[in-house]
């Protein structure tokens, strides 16, 4: 898990620069996520980890909404931006550094954990996905609410894209081009990523950043088995259509 941490720390400084306006993406993302909790667990206020919280994009936007928030991530230097980029929004964001499969967190805790933003496939084995969503579970109250959210990967694995579609967000020194080239395993289920990032620099050029790391595709049918079989149930999947965020979200209760 060291190129992840390695990945997400080199990429801390930027992360915002993958969206055209992170404070909308913060909100728009926040209200869905929070239509899908209300739609299980009622209004709350709730307890929230937000386990892979990076910068702070779900982390902050749920608590501006209202919900007592605590963020985790494996990256220090993200978890460190979400806790200023938080302070700056008028909202408490306590965080921590973490890796998922050992949540440093007390048994029953949280009301909901949320592992956004295609966060579980970084691991690469299925006995580290089982540990992860187990520890999950234990921070998790009784029928506790997991919130979990993944690219379509039904679709990639089929396709197998080489790459993904570009991003441009723009800054006060220009505009900033984001795209990834996917690089696919013989077994046709992982891949490696290459994330580049061009700003601009000196002189009307171009400075390309480039982080490596890599991806388990799990599908649908997959994740869901995991998931029961770390002691959730309920399991069920929002399409982005009904639940207007961006990826396919996977909720489940946890089981008594």
């Amino acid at each position: 898990m060291s190129s992840v941490r390695d990945f997400y720390d080199a990429l801390a400084a930027d992360y915002h620069l993958i969206f055209p306006d992170w404070d909308a993406s913060m909100t728009r993302q926040a209200a869905a996520l929070d239509g899908v909790v209300r739609a299980r667990l009622g209004a709350g206020p709730h307890q929230v980890l937000d386990c892979s919280c990076g910068i702070g994009t779900q982390a902050i936007g749920l608590a501006r909404v209202g919900h007592r928030v605590t963020g985790s991530d494996l990256s220090p230097a993200a978890v460190a931006r979400a806790a200023v980029e938080a302070e700056a929004r008028g909202v408490r964001l306590p965080v921590t550094a973490a890796d998922m499969r050992a949540l440093p967190f007390r048994a029953a805790a949280f009301d909901v954990v949320v592992c956004a933003d295609n966060s579980l496939p970084y691991l690469l084995a299925a006995d580290d996905v089982r540990t992860a969503l187990v520890g999950m579970r234990r921070v998790l109250r009784d029928d506790g609410l997991l919130v979990l959210s993944i690219r379509d990967y039904d679709e990639i694995r089929a396709a197998r894209p080489p790459s993904a579609p570009p991003q441009v967000s723009t800054t006060a020194q220009g505009r900033v081009i984001t795209f990834q080239l996917w690089h696919w395993h013989k077994d046709g289920e992982r891949y490696d990523l290459e994330h580049f990032q061009l700003v601009p620099g000196e002189g009307g050029g171009w400075e390309v950043r480039v982080r490596r790391t890599t991806y388990w595709a799990l599908t649908r049918g997959e994740l869901s088995a995991k998931v029961a079989d770390a002691g959730f149930a309920e399991v069920s999947w929002h399409d982005p259509g009904d639940s207007g965020f961006y990826q396919p979200v996977l909720t489940a209760r946890r089981a008594r």
